[in-house]
């Protein structure tokens, strides 16, 4: 099982990387990793699945289905999403406070240290401070990267898009009028770059709401960011974070060792989700066997439902896969405060 998880850290990002689990009984929790069209891993020979490639090739979205005759949970892997934000003034500020708050990884190409300084103290969690188009070179780009293009003027705009728009991108975005904005645009068309990135730039950057002030701008800025983000169907899942609670700090062929009696973390994943239910199906959570958790599946009286069971499973040591199901459209479950109604279902699995 560990193996699947050092696999899932080698993914090409800009492949299509899809994660199966079997969950018909006779199969629960075993496991397949495709990318590239290609089956990577498998967690046990001779497991089915194998020649259902083309029918996995059509899935669309994280869910349950039935491939020949076998039931399967599936999702469409990604990487953590990423905001490159070049510049570090007034309107940088608080994209990169309200980037880190809703998930994303904030990396600042900024030229000025005193602005690079600002930036680090904003909470962003890379600030590379050198000339844009040399700090914009050391970044490969890929489908999960949000670009941001807010400098102090014309000429660095100009500079930051000619090298962002061949690279491998989730979304571009440039800061200034629609005047500044066709002008840097008609450029780069002058300068032979494709013109189906250049006619893909957001420009004026961020949803139309009338903001004014470098905080409502920004709140414009990640609205669109979001709504780009969640048109794309891949899901990251196996956060950085989640992938060190069950690998640990290790390097990339560093031989693994199970510890003789430790107890087991155990992933939860939602596995199907119904109604108003707070996350979406493949969001996950790591349950330590302390009780802390990395990651959250929606919080209140069900996820303590999920950590109450996957406790018992990690003191029993019995089972290694289950199923739950958490029903919170009842009367009982409103009286005990889950008001978002709604059912899921978990899927939770031991991991040494």
């Amino acid at each position: 099982m560990l193996e699947f998880f050092e696999a899932l850290k080698k993914l090409e990002p800009n492949n299509r990387n899809l994660a199966v689990t079997l969950l018909d009984e006779e199969f629960l929790g075993e496991k397949l990793l495709i990318s590239g069209g290609s089956v990577i891993y498998q967690s046990k020979e001779g497991i089915p699945g194998l020649d259902a490639l083309p029918e996995l090739a059509q899935i669309q979205d994280a869910g349950i289905f039935s491939i020949g005759g076998i039931r399967m949970f599936c999702e469409i892997l990604g990487r953590p999403k990423k905001i490159v934000v070049c510049g570090g003034g007034h309107v940088s500020l608080p994209i990169i406070k309200i980037g880190r708050m809703t998930g994303f990884q904030i990396h600042v190409l900024e030229d000025r240290p005193k602005f690079a300084d600002w930036a680090r103290k904003a909470g962003a969690e890379k600030v590379t401070c050198e000339p844009f188009a040399q700090g914009l070179a050391s970044i490969k780009g890929d489908k999960d990267t949000f670009f941001v293009v807010v400098t102090r003027g014309h000429r660095y705009d100009q500079v930051c898009l000619e090298t962002i728009v061949e690279k491998e991108h989730a979304y571009i975005g440039m800061i200034g009028s629609r005047r500044r904005a066709a002008l840097v645009k008609e450029a780069l068309l002058a300068q032979g770059k494709e013109p189906e990135a250049v006619n893909r730039i957001y420009a004026p950057i961020g949803l139309n709401i009338g903001a004014e002030t470098p905080e409502e701008i920004a709140v414009a800025v990640m609205a669109e960011i979001i709504q780009v983000k969640n048109q794309e169907k891949r899901s990251f899942g196996y956060s950085e974070e989640i992938l060190e609670g069950i690998l640990g700090s290790r390097e990339p062929n560093e031989r693994i060792t199970i510890a003789e009696g430790r107890e087991p973390n155990v992933l939860a994943t939602i596995i199907m989700r119904k109604g108003s239910a707070p996350r979406k199906t493949g969001t996950k959570m790591l349950i330590l066997p302390d009780g802390n958790c990395i990651g959250t599946i929606g919080g209140g009286c069900a996820e303590a439902e999920v950590v109450r069971i996957a406790r018992s499973m990690i003191r029993s040591g019995k089972e290694t896969c289950r199923r739950c199901h958490v029903d919170m459209t009842g009367e009982d479950a409103q009286e005990e405060g889950m008001v978002c109604g709604g059912m899921i279902d978990v899927l939770l699995e031991a991991i040494p």
